[in-house]
């Protein structure tokens, strides 16, 4: 099939241009692998990068005469999350199958739930730019996992061009959610960064009911995005894409925009947006067509003949009611509260994923204004240079917090404590075996300060002079010398006193 773009796209449209003349409407397919110990109708392991093909068994590879039985935990761990979204929860409720050919899918047909969800007509409300959007929740249901096909050979990772395919089944019958939001209209130039906000706040919530990991990069979070446009002040919707599998949050930011912006171009030229679904390309930040949906794809679904109706007892709902933990948002707020800090603290933390670490390391007996200090400078920067996040680094809240204790002690200045980080993340061991080792301890001893005082001034005679007539802003240069005679292990307020009390400004 020829892409609508390369076709019918006049002159390319810049996003501002495009927002300024058409209306946004989105809406998000999000789905969410559950953390259960075993898969949804057999008994399965779920651990993730097993050796191919050996978590499998007759159930999950469809083979004739085996038998799906629900997995009590996957149903609890749905009705966890369809609370937390403002959800009402069936009484009744079913599954069916729905049926299609693909590789990855072993049976030919995938359980799932159709017209009778789980959980329905809930929401979820996030901030974005000050401003508070509230996400409609159109639906939670359960399905179960597809298996995981990997095309060898080409250069996109995809079917087309690949040598040949393999397929996992591992994946194949892994509890799976998915939470479908009603339209999102009317947020204009902000609709990339609406997605991108709902999509971090739904996968913190996920994280926050321990119900997944929802590690984007493996797969258990996943996410379809549904972009249309309208000429602004048009009383219809234009038709919508599908961009597949957007596998980053920064990626489902990219991928509204990039899609506004074709959409745009192609209305521009005269032509018609077509319904299909579309792949994201990281490399490039754009979006290229997969296949047509303009024809509904009949999957025939009906009601799954092995399985009886799930009737969830109202008194297990409100018993898992009153488990629920708190939830992120109250969170945020709690602890902005209890540490004093803007709306611009909180989000650069979060921007971060930074937050958690913080809380450890206060808890661990820092101050908040420490903690944040390191996690968003010094960690920052190393996590930045590694690759990686900052929760991946060699280091705890407790490391952490114990390198503030020696600075906030006057037992290390911010140039040795740095050095001991960068023991600790060398694996060197503690800060305390850090500073031990390396002998990093500032140096405290009057008569060493008092002696390589007097040895700076007497190295420097014009600066000494300058400072006994009155400037004392020239202590600096006698300061820094100090400092490299004694390896930066001498406190630098300390020095300088010593100075101006030796020069008689003191």
């Amino acid at each position: 099939m020829t892409d609508s773009t390369t076709t019918t796209a006049g002159l390319p449209v810049s996003f501002d241009d495009a927002v300024a003349r058409y209306e946004p409407v989105i809406g998000l397919e999000t789905h969410v692998e559950l953390g259960t110990a075993s898969k949804m109708f057999c008994g399965c392991p779920t651990v993730f990068g097993a050796e191919p093909n050996s978590g499998v068994c007759p159930v999950c590879l469809g083979l004739p005469g085996s038998l799906p039985v629900i997995n009590r935990a996957a149903i609890e761990y749905a009705i966890r999350i369809g609370l937390a979204l403002n959800c009402s929860i069936a009484s009744w409720c079913r599954f069916a199958r729905k049926n299609y050919f693909y590789p990855d899918m072993p049976k030919n047909f995938q359980i799932s739930q159709y017209d009778e969800p789980l959980c329905s007509d809930g929401y979820l409300d996030v901030e974005v730019e000050g401003q508070q959007v509230r996400i409609g929740i159109e639906r939670v249901h359960l399905e179960e996992d597809t298996g995981k096909s990997l095309h060898i050979g080409g250069t996109a990772g995809r079917i087309h061009g690949a040598d040949y395919s393999l397929v996992d089944y591992n994946r194949a019958g892994i509890p799976l959610v998915e939470v479908v939001t009603k339209p999102i209209a009317g947020t204009g130039a902000l609709a990339p960064a609406v997605a991108r906000a709902y999509v971090t706040e739904l996968r913190d919530l996920m994280r926050a009911l321990d119900v997944s990991d929802v590690r984007m990069e493996q797969g258990s979070l996943r996410c379809d995005v549904n972009t249309s446009i309208a000429p602004a002040g048009s009383d219809r919707w234009g038709t919508r894409t599908e961009t597949k599998n957007v596998n980053s949050l920064r990626s489902v930011e990219r991928a509204v925009r990039s899609e506004i912006e074709r959409q745009a171009a192609v209305l521009d030229a005269g032509g018609r947006v077509i319904q299909e679904t579309r792949h994201f390309h990281e490399d490039t930040g754009s979006t290229t067509s997969g296949r047509s949906k303009e024809e509904a794809q009949d999957y025939r679904y009906f009601p799954e003949p092995d399985l009886v109706p799930l009737a969830p007892a109202p008194q297990w709902v409100e018993e898992i009611r009153a488990g629920l933990p708190e939830l992120p948002a109250a969170r945020r707020a709690r602890l902005q509260a209890d540490w004093d800090f803007t709306d611009q603290d909180m989000s650069a933390l979060r921007n971060a994923g930074a937050l958690d670490l913080v809380e450890e390391t206060v808890a661990a007996g820092a101050s908040p204004d420490q903690a944040r200090n390191w996690w968003l400078t010094e960690l920052s920067r190393r996590a930045n240079e590694s690759g990686v996040e900052l929760s991946a680094l060699p280091v705890t809240p407790g490391q952490v917090a114990r390198i503030c204790a020696l600075v906030a002690a006057g037992e290390l200045n911010n140039k040795l404590a740095r050095q001991v980080l960068d023991g600790v993340l060398a694996g060197e061991g503690s800060p305390d075996e850090v500073v031990a080792a390396r002998g990093l301890s500032v140096v405290t001893d009057s008569g060493v300060l008092a002696a390589a005082v007097d040895e700076a001034i007497a190295a420097n005679p014009e600066i000494a002079d300058k400072i006994r007539g009155g400037k004392a802003a020239a202590a600096g240069a006698l300061v820094g010398a100090v400092m490299k005679a004694t390896r930066g292990q001498a406190d630098a307020a300390s020095v300088r006193d010593l100075i101006l009390q030796r020069l008689g400004q003191a």
